[in-house]
């Protein structure tokens, strides 16, 4: 294992995780995930040696990161927070950059290869037009995009995100978590991210570490969903305490679209009704009734009229 956290107890004055045992490989995508509070950011801190473990030990490369020089954990680790400083007076370029800088003395030109790897990076995150803007004048999602470039060029083996996505849109989000995974996957880069959403790990992650009740629970990503039913149970959203969905037959969009308009809607036992996706139509029926709907406005003037 690359990364190891061996019984450790992680937290400031009280422990917010106990007795955590977890690892990841070099071309590892890991998700981390949990409510806010619950100790997410302190963990990644942890691990960069900022917070010191309360018990236990953390290992970069069977190297335990209390030894290491604050030089030595930037050439190991690449991290990328959710509210970072921003440079005055940098420019897109000037930022990523600087992550070249960890292997020169600051006042050194960076050599055309490394110019090149910069360019490369700025095509790849869609910030080309963006080269020479001053941060300031970046939108949130971009700023976030150029952090994500100034990690990326560190050539770290480890790079540490939390809540990258967190001011992207669809387009900006996806941008960056393929460029993530393929860096894990083709340049056999270890990434450990946070998140809100454990849709992203069912798409892009390979492996889950959940925190939950003082716990960190690890493992392939499908095992971790499967064990705890709070990630994946649609139920955990339902706004009537009386709804009971209906039998739904679509593919998963569809079917996570018309389960969100019913509990929104009803709060009765629909169970005896039957959902079905054909040929872009929902067809309901029952025992007495069939009704065809081509959009969710007519779904709901039909449920009206069977109940």
């Amino acid at each position: 294992m690359h990364l190891q956290i061996k019984r450790a107890n992680i937290g400031y004055n009280k422990t917010l995780i106990s007795n955590a045992n977890a690892g990841l490989n070099l071309g590892d995508v890991c998700l981390l995930i949990g409510n806010n509070g619950v100790g997410k950011t302190t963990l990644i801190k942890s691990i960069l040696h900022q917070i010191p473990l309360l018990n236990g030990d953390i290992l970069i490369n069977d190297k335990n990161v209390k030894n290491l020089s604050v030089k030595e954990i930037a050439e190991n680790i690449a991290i990328v927070f959710s509210k970072s400083v921003i440079p005055q007076h940098y420019t897109v370029e000037d930022l990523i950059s600087l992550g070249k800088y960890i292997y020169y003395p600051f006042y050194f030109e960076l050599k055309k290869e490394d110019r090149e790897e910069v360019a490369h990076i700025i095509d790849e995150l869609d910030l080309t037009q963006y080269r020479y803007t001053l941060l300031k004048n970046l939108s949130d999602g971009n700023l976030q995009k150029a952090f994500i470039g100034r990690a990326i060029t560190q050539n770290s083996p480890i790079i540490i995100l939390d809540e990258p996505t967190t001011h992207l849109d669809e387009k900006n989000k996806i941008i960056i978590l393929k460029t993530l995974r393929r860096l894990a996957k083709e340049q056999n880069k270890l990434i450990l991210f946070s998140s809100h959403d454990w849709r992203l790990a069912k798409e892009f992650a390979d492996k889950i570490w959940y925190v939950k009740n003082i716990q960190l629970h690890t493992g392939i990503v499908e095992d971790i969903l499967l064990q705890h039913d709070e990630l994946t149970n649609a139920s955990l959203f339902q706004m009537h305490e009386n709804f009971v969905p209906p039998h739904i037959s679509a593919p998963p969009v569809q079917k996570e679209m018309l389960y969100s308009l019913l509990q929104k809607n009803f709060s009765k036992d629909l169970s005896a009704l039957n959902f079905e996706f054909q040929n872009n139509f929902w067809v309901i029926s029952n025992d007495s009734t069939k009704y065809e709907c081509e959009s969710f406005e007519e779904i709901i003037k039909s449920l009206v009229n069977i109940y």
